[in-house]
């Protein structure tokens, strides 16, 4: 079966492909986005084992930006390694749980 019909049989809604083309990071090139992601991904894991903040610039449209991150904002620079990642076309997300079908 499709995961279409698995989505119409379990009542889910099927999820809402990522488009790149229309994203916050539409434009950016792939090596920029990978610096960044690598960027971001350095300063969770430094976050997450210590003690201090971590900061980090990135280059958009409109300029460059610094952005300081602390241990309480976490699932903030989680939510950028995320966006970074879909960009990127890298899976960043759990399978679908698995559902016995009875007919």
């Amino acid at each position: 079966m499709s995961d279409d019909f698995d989505d119409v049989i379990s009542g889910l809604p099927s999820a809402i492909p990522y488009d790149t083309t229309i994203s916050l990071l539409a434009g950016m090139s792939t090596q920029q986005l990978q610096q960044y992601l690598t960027a971001a991904q350095t300063a969770y894991v430094q976050l997450s084992l210590g003690s201090k903040g971590v900061s980090f610039s990135y280059t958009q449209g409109d300029g460059t930006k610094q952005v300081t991150y602390t241990p309480a904002q976490l699932p903030q620079l989680a939510n950028l390694i995320q966006v970074l990642q879909s960009q990127l076309g890298i899976v960043c997300r759990a399978r679908r749980p698995m559902r016995p079908l009875f007919q």
